[in-house]
């Protein structure tokens, strides 16, 4: 129920075996060959419906090291295509419409694609470029404030967590579900009433988001505070499945399922974060 590019990896989820499954794998032969939750199957309960796989001795382990390389590279493919995007703004909307895809895609996929990921940071790259180079030309220096801004909320958010601080709860984790769907529910309203409306909310720069008040203050300022705690929220989510992937010594590989959901809750929030500055500096 969190981000679905970790969450829906059943290597990451954290499940557990009850204890009459452990019982019925102590009673088999000990000459069997094929360990539940290893050789089996994929499903959507788990790997063979019982318990995420571990590294074998061939394999390597998914550790923080790893992990962190691995969102390192995707972070400077992200920075190498916005560096294109930047001069070659015509490139945004094709990135944002393949990134999009190429999101949905990595996702739900049950293993990860190394490509496919490569492929959406370079995407996503092209679309931060030119959005953040038409914002810059609108409003200088904004970018630079909404890349401080960003990484202040991860840092902060990183180290809340690994102090214990911070942690998820069922109750929250539904809560926080719920007001993301609410978000996109009035994210694609919003820019249906932008491309097909008219009156002042077509016109305006956000539609709905600066179009519409509430007490005085534009609700994009209050829709996008809710979408950067939602993000913020997400980064704990995500810490909490790669901890338990490291944890639990599933394959190295799931390290780049767990750098690309890392990627695309950053993207959000820094996206966000750019939006609310744009407001605020359009209604000085």
């Amino acid at each position: 129920m969190s981000n679905p590019a970790l969450s829906n990896n059943p290597a990451l989820n954290g499940k557990t075996l009850t204890a009459d499954e452990l019982r019925r794998i102590y009673d088999q032969p000990a000459a069997q060959t094929q360990r539940p939750g290893i050789d089996e199957p994929v499903t959507q309960a788990g790997f063979g419906g019982e318990q995420p796989p571990v590294a074998t001795p061939s394999e390597r382990p998914m550790t923080y090291e790893n992990t962190i390389s691995k969102t390192i590279g995707l972070f400077l493919i992200v920075l190498a295509g916005a560096a294109v995007g930047w001069f070659m703004p015509i490139l945004m909307l094709p990135g944002m419409i393949v990134g999009l895809v190429l999101g949905l895609v990595n996702s739900f996929k049950k293993e990860p694609s190394v490509p496919l990921i490569v492929l959406y940071a370079v995407f996503q790259g092209l679309f931060l470029g030119g959005l953040s180079g038409l914002m810059e030309g609108m409003y200088p220096g904004i970018v630079t404030q909404a890349l401080i801004g960003t990484f202040a909320v991860f840092g902060v958010t990183m180290l809340l967590f690994r102090s214990g601080k911070v942690r998820t709860s069922p109750r929250m984790t539904k809560i926080v579900l719920i007001a993301m769907v609410g978000y996109l529910v009035f994210s694609l309203i919003n820019v249906g009433m932008m491309m097909f409306g008219s009156g002042d909310i077509a016109q305006s720069a956000w539609g709905m988001r600066t179009g519409i008040q509430v007490f005085g203050i534009p609700l994009g300022i209050i829709v996008g505070v809710l979408a950067v705690f939602l993000a913020a929220y997400s980064l704990v989510m995500d810490f909490e499945l790669i901890q338990n992937g490291v944890q639990r010594g599933v394959p190295e590989k799931w390290g780049w399922t767990a750098a690309f959901g890392l990627m695309v809750t950053l993207i959000w929030l820094y996206v966000e974060i750019l939006r609310i500055l744009a407001i605020l500096r359009g209604n000085d």
